[in-house]
This record gives C-alpha cells, structure tokens and sequence, in this order.
C-alpha cells in the first residue's frame, strides 16, 4: 500500500511516528470514532502497580484547573458526518490561591487513561511502554480544580496549548503547569475525533476518526485545528466578560471572569501543535507570539506550508530535538522569508519526545536504556525540564510582558544544554 511503502521510505524516528500515527488509524479497526452522545467501548484499565508523579512547578503560584465543554453551533463537526455541532474540551490551567479542600486535577480522565495505556502510548506514540500497569488517570499533577483565581499582578496573559499528532491534550501538563504557576492562564486544546481520545463529562469517550490518505489526513487536521483554536479564543472572551461558555453548566472558578488579558495572547505546541501554531497564528491576529517545538513546516509530500513560504510578521520561535530531523526544509524556508522576530534552539541530547510528558514521566518506569534513549534522548530528564521550561517562559515573558529578552539574545552558561542554531 502506499502509506506503508512511504511509513518504510521515511528516514528519522520522529519522520515515523508522525507516519505511524496515521497509519495506526487507518488499520487499527478498534479505533473507530465514538460520538460524544454514545457510550463509549470499554478498554480493559491499568493493573495500577505504577504510580507516576509530574515535577513541582517553579513558580510562585499554585495552580488551579478546571475543565470546560464548548459547542461551536456555527459549524457541523468536521470529522463526523452528520454532527451538525462541532464539540470539544478544553483544560483552562491557573494562578490558584485558598487552594484547601479542593480535590487534586486528575491526569486523564478513566476510561480515556485506559484508551491512552491500551492504544496510545504504544500504537500511536511508538514508545513500547509496558501495559497495564500505570493509572494514567492516578499521576499526581500538582493542580487543584476549581480553586479561585489568584489576584494581585492584574490580567493574566493567556496562552494556548495544541498537542502533537496522536497525544492528548494532557501529554504537556507539565509546561503548562508551570507556566501557570508563573501567573499564566493556560488553555489546552483536545481536537476532537483527531485527538486519540476524549472523554466528555458524560462519559462518552471520542476517539480518533480514520482517513485512508496521510497528506489529506494532516492538511485537514490543521484547518480544523486552525478554526478551533479561533473558536476557543472567542470562548475565553465570553469567559472574560463574565459569561459561562461551558454548556453543561458547571460552575467556574471563582476570580476568573475578568482575570484574562486578551490582548496579550501566545500559543505553543508539540509536533503538529506546533506546526498549528504557526498556522493559528497566520490565520488569527489575536495571537501575538508563538513556539514550535519540533514540529514540520512542511506538508507530508515534503511541499513547503503557506507560511513558511512567507513568514510570520510576529515573534515565532524554533525549538528542536538534536540529531537528524526532517523540519529542515519547513524551518529554513520560514527563517528566510520571516519579517518578524525569530529564532532556533536545539536541546541537546534530546529526541521528539522531550518537549511533552515523556521526560517526566517515562524515567519512571524502568524502562531498558535503549527504549529510554529510543523515547526521550539521552540528555537527563531534569535538565531537559529545567532547560525547556526556562526558555519557554523567558520567551513569553519577553513578548507578552515586556520582560528581559537576555536569555535569547545567545548561550546561557546557566543553561548548557540549548545550543542556538545560526
């Protein structure tokens, strides 16, 4: 077949996965995509004999969260013919305070931790994790739901988070987190029947639709994950203003209405997050500033994107796993044609997972060596927390804060491992 002849073509591992996720979708049979208004399948859960834990966050504040079920009536779902209502879930990430009494964020929600541990991890992200034996649903976060909103430095900037092609929206806790804790109000965006599973309020569990073409598969997903970023943007506005756009009712966090500066909005992603990043951000002048990490610029038929053919006129950066990676073209060709500011980092020792959760949470299982190598790198996991989330934070500290931009004018003696690419 065609998509497995150009699976077998592709050269280097991140090359593969991004192909194995399609192809997953086309030959798991198991995969078809449940309606969120239909009960879902049961996966068998995790036996539970692992329990993972995600780092403190660094910054000052606790984090709240809270999760909000938006329904865009002006357009049919995209995915599934026949959905006249295009529905979706997003995490909205927090400076918390009077935090006591509220009950911890679960990671996953159950029934999508058991689709993450028997599909996911393995089928979808390559990362030949033992089964059965982690509660996804059980790792510890560091956030609080629902816990009010933390006052005293004015509006919050805002930023939005997109996942890679095959994760969930849970699989950057860890940044988001922390950048939270930094006086952030983070939104990550699960895109549904893209997005390997969803679990609604109801329970109903959505999972990935099937496509039969790999280019159509990916130009497709980032025109829909375009929209929806647009959408939850206008979402958060409503929010602001004092409105509850969640359309099951649940109650918000107190202090959030009003905590959000709207004008000062960045967006960073994982993979194809990233790559819908730059994407979002040509299409939508809301957001002001925006980080790939290690996502292509490029089609999967190796033809350059729109905007990398003529750049972005607002701050973008590039971040990189080291070693040989196929972002070449799509990231020259912005950086050529880019009137605005831009930059190339590389993390070095660092493979295409070090961006997400997998540093965190994978030195945690006892993998063999080789399959930890194979999954994040060789660069050791706290120094690939610490090192991302002090250039993820410096960065949008400068441009949404008008704070000092020194830890991107070159190398950091405090931070070896990011090498700037010229």
């Amino acid at each position: 077949m065609t998509e497995e002849r150009s699976i077998r073509q592709r050269s280097t591992r991140r090359d593969v996965l991004l192909a194995a996720v399609v192809w997953a979708v086309v030959t798991i049979g198991t995969l078809t995509a449940t309606l969120p208004a239909e009960a879902a399948a049961p996966v068998a859960p995790a036996t539970h004999s692992a329990e993972l834990s995600l780092p403190l966050p660094t910054g000052r504040h606790q984090v709240g969260e809270v999760a909000v079920h938006l329904v865009d009536r002006s357009r049919p779902d995209p995915w599934q013919p026949g959905r006249h209502h295009r529905e979706l879930m997003v995490g909205v990430y927090y400076p918390a305070t009077h935090t006591e009494g509220h009950p911890v964020a679960p990671y996953m929600l159950p029934k999508a931790a058991a689709h993450f541990d028997a599909v996911t991890a393995n089928g979808y992200l390559d990362m030949n994790l033992p089964t059965g034996q982690v509660d996804w649903a059980a790792i510890a976060t560091h956030a609080v739901q629902g816990a009010p909103v933390a006052h005293g430095d004015g509006k919050r900037p805002v930023l939005i988070y997109s996942p890679g092609l095959g994760e969930p929206r849970t699989w950057g806790t860890t940044l988001v987190m922390d950048l939270a804790s930094r006086g952030y109000v983070v939104a990550t965006i699960d895109n549904t029947y893209e997005s390997p599973e969803v679990e609604f309020p109801d329970g109903s569990l959505a999972t990935m639709a099937t496509l039969t073409e790999p280019d159509a598969f990916i130009r497709k997903s980032l025109a829909v994950r375009t929209t929806d970023t647009s959408f939850v943007l206008d979402q958060l506005g409503l929010l602001n203003a004092g409105r509850n756009p969640d359309v099951d009712g649940r109650r918000l966090p107190h202090g959030l209405a009003g905590a959000l500066d709207l004008t000062k909005v960045g967006m960073f992603g994982h993979s194809m997050g990233g790559t819908a990043t730059a994407t979002a951000m040509e299409a939508d002048s809301r957001i002001s500033a925006g980080i790939n990490m290690d996502g292509n610029l490029t089609y999967f038929d190796g033809t350059l994107m729109p905007v990398a053919e003529h750049g972005l006129a607002r701050p973008f950066l590039l971040l990189g796993e080291d070693g040989s990676t196929d972002t070449g073209p799509g990231w020259q060709a912005f950086r050529a044609h880019t009137p605005g500011w831009t930059r190339q980092l590389t993390l070095r020792g660092s493979a295409h997972a070090s961006f997400t959760d997998a540093e965190a949470l994978l030195p945690q299982l006892g993998l063999p060596p080789a399959t930890q190598t194979q999954d994040i790198g060789t660069i050791d996991p706290a120094t690939a927390i610490r090192t991302n989330e002090a250039y993820v934070s410096a960065y949008f500290d400068h441009w949404l804060r008008g704070r000092s931009g020194r830890l991107l004018d070159g190398p950091s003696d405090r931070y070896p491992a990011m090498r700037f690419v010229d």
